[in-house]
């Protein structure tokens, strides 16, 4: 597909963009010929709805590796599904967490608020120098007490994927609740709840699903929806003879109507995924990943973070220019080249202070996925290059 205007879009970390184009049909589709709630109605099209969302939801139970649809809760976004799962956790038990200073605000911020409130106590483990995280570490933090333990699965800023299945392993034979945050890995290579041994995993529709902005989902491992508060009461469609919240899933998560138009645009996208297999998207990934770090190793002033090789990343690399702050570099790009990057700190400050970029801005960085081409990678390493020329002494010569 070609982007509009020779627009070079490498901001997919953000949000997944440009979407295949059954996103667009099928939330076209339910806008003109449906537009009917789910679960509220037995006329024909409230039906059909119901036939989607049913069927949106074995599609990622299916990505997922789950043991049923029904353990898959469909949430408004990514940040929304952590804040279930945390505030859901934590909410009356208290007690002790783990996390990493790899995380997204979408964890950091949801703890401080309750540690700030006396509600928890909160280890936060470091990250190496590449912004990985020794599982050993985490080990050694785990208390008698401890409820709950966080972590990313990649990291949003350097791309490193992190040791999930081996921290899942020994979290569960503590007891303690595990949440893994997908939000940069589902839809970028094959995962399975099994094999992280996750009792939650959250992540957003809108990234590599390839679903509409406002669509996200929360795996809940069976019998920890006892353990889990449901964070808003209401119509379910369901019970509706009772004034108490259903237990039953997934209703006991999802009051009010759903984004049902998001909602079956994300079905598209996991077909759409599904037809081409994550393990063909994961090689398709790793080649641009290999191609970018290759061209950009060679370009004078600049430096690249996160880990050496691309197998050890999802599609996300970092830099700075030396004589350039990232938002200056970042502006350049489009207004230039028109290749668009996402400059600063990128909701993670703890890995930024790690890093050590925090003070100066932060980084700019390059993201892509499933639908970028080799041509549009190989264009935004040439951009760099020549900004970087332009800077040295004999390019302002």
């Amino acid at each position: 597909m070609a982007a509009p205007g020779n627009r070079i879009y490498l901001d997919q970390a953000a949000t997944s963009w440009p979407k295949p184009e059954a996103v667009y049909a099928a939330v076209d589709r339910y806008q003109r010929e449906l537009g009917a709630p789910a679960g509220r109605g037995v006329y024909a099209e409230a039906l059909e709805v119901g036939r989607l969302i049913d069927s949106a939801r074995r599609a990622a139970a299916s990505l997922l590796g789950a043991e049923s649809a029904k353990q898959i809760v469909f949430t408004f976004n990514g940040t929304d599904s952590l804040n279930l799962a945390i505030h859901g956790v934590l909410g009356n038990a208290g007690g002790h967490v783990v996390t990493t200073s790899a995380e997204h605000n979408s964890v950091l911020r949801p703890l401080r608020a309750l540690e700030d409130a006396g509600r928890i106590e909160v280890t936060r483990v470091a990250c190496n120098a590449a912004g990985v995280v020794d599982p050993d570490d985490v080990r050694r933090a785990l208390r008698a007490d401890t409820k709950l333990v966080a972590m990313t699965h990649a990291s949003n800023v350097t791309g490193a994927l992190q040791p999930a299945a081996e921290v899942g392993r020994f979290v569960r034979e503590h007891g303690a609740i595990y949440l893994v945050d997908a939000a940069q890995t589902l839809g970028d290579l094959p995962l399975s709840v099994a094999e992280l041994h996750a009792d939650l995993l959250a992540a957003p529709g809108h990234k590599g699903l390839l679903g509409p902005l406002g669509t996200g989902l929360l795996y809940i491992r069976p019998g920890v929806e006892h353990r889990l508060q449901s964070l808003r009461q209401g119509g379910t469609g369901s019970r509706s003879d009772e004034d108490r919240q259903p237990e039953n899933l997934p209703d006991k998560y999802e009051s009010g109507n759903l984004n049902v138009p998001g909602i079956v645009g994300l079905a598209a996208g996991i077909t759409w995924l599904n037809e081409r297999s994550l393990t063909e998207i994961r090689r398709h990934t790793l080649e641009l990943t290999e191609r970018l770090l290759a061209g950009l190793s060679e370009i004078g002033g600049v430096r690249l973070y996160g880990p050496a090789t691309a197998g050890e990343r999802v599609g996300v690399v970092s830099l700075s220019l030396e004589g350039l702050d990232a938002q200056e570099l970042a502006a350049t790009l489009d207004s230039a080249y028109r290749v668009q990057v996402r400059p600063g700190i990128h909701c993670a400050p703890a890995m930024h202070r790690a890093l050590g970029t925090l003070d100066s801005g932060g980084t700019v960085r390059l993201s892509w996925g499933a639908m970028t081409t080799i041509e549009e990678i190989d264009a935004a390493a040439q951009a760099i290059r020549e900004i970087a020329a332009a800077l040295s002494p004999a390019g302002r010569s």
